[in-house]
């Protein structure tokens, strides 16, 4: 039986590249982004692929996670990567947070993440599945060693404690849980100078994925599969 993953942010950067990555490995991908209609990349696929599925979906409109999720009643889920994020302003110092872009980064990065999870639960117990959750090395405390970026910054470190408990709360249900790093990738977020791309961003994630034991639930890795200091 065709495995199925589940992927938020799918229309561009490293959401596309996983996208890409599964269908190439003969998964079942439903993709999910704000807007397929402007979606060209993802429709290019769809045309390569009969495997793809593409679905409107706005992490934060709560009731729009809702019927989707009713829509998929009874698909066993084997992967749900919550891609889908947002950085919020650049250079913002200490002494000058805002506040209103605060609560964006955060009910993007963090408690979006959570309830597409809390929605989609069933479908990955159905078929004892992984939740991996796109954080970032920027969200460790171990890993921190320049300070700044602070509305970033701990919307990550939030979504990273939020894994723990998931991968610690699913255990029974044979559903385990991941924080990932993607590295710093070429994307509108890291930027053109930024040092991998994103399809070898997506294949080291993949391989990760692909891997996962009970050993590694409730870990925080990055994409050459180095476990990260939280």
């Amino acid at each position: 039986m065709k495995q199925t993953v589940l992927i938020t942010g799918a229309n561009r950067g490293i959401g596309l590249a996983l996208v890409e990555a599964y269908l190439k490995d003969n998964w079942n991908v439903i993709a999910c982004c704000r807007n397929p209609l402007v979606a060209s990349n993802l429709e290019e696929l769809n045309e390569q692929f009969d495997a793809l599925n593409i679905y409107e979906l706005d992490v934060t409109n709560y009731e729009n996670v809702t019927e989707l999720a009713q829509q998929l009643n009874g698909t066993m889920i084997h992967l749900l990567i919550n891609n889908a994020g947002y950085y919020g302003p650049k250079g913002v110092a200490f002494g000058n947070t805002d506040v209103d872009e605060w609560r964006k980064v955060l009910e993007i990065n963090t408690i979006a993440p959570m309830k597409i999870t809390e929605a989609f639960y069933a479908n990955v117990k159905s078929a004892k599945g992984t939740i991996a959750n796109m954080s970032s090395a920027m969200g460790s405390m171990g890993e921190n060693t320049s300070g700044g970026a602070y509305i970033y910054r701990s919307s990550k470190s939030a979504l990273n404690a939020i894994t723990k408990s998931i991968a610690m709360d699913g255990k029974d249900d044979g559903v385990k849980a991941v924080a990932l790093h993607p590295g710093w990738v070429q994307t509108d977020m890291g930027g053109p100078n930024a040092s991998i791309g994103t399809a070898e961003s997506a294949n080291g994630l993949k391989t990760l994925l692909d891997n996962l034991n009970d050993e590694k639930n409730g870990g925080f890795y990055d994409c050459k599969g180095r476990n990260l200091a939280w």
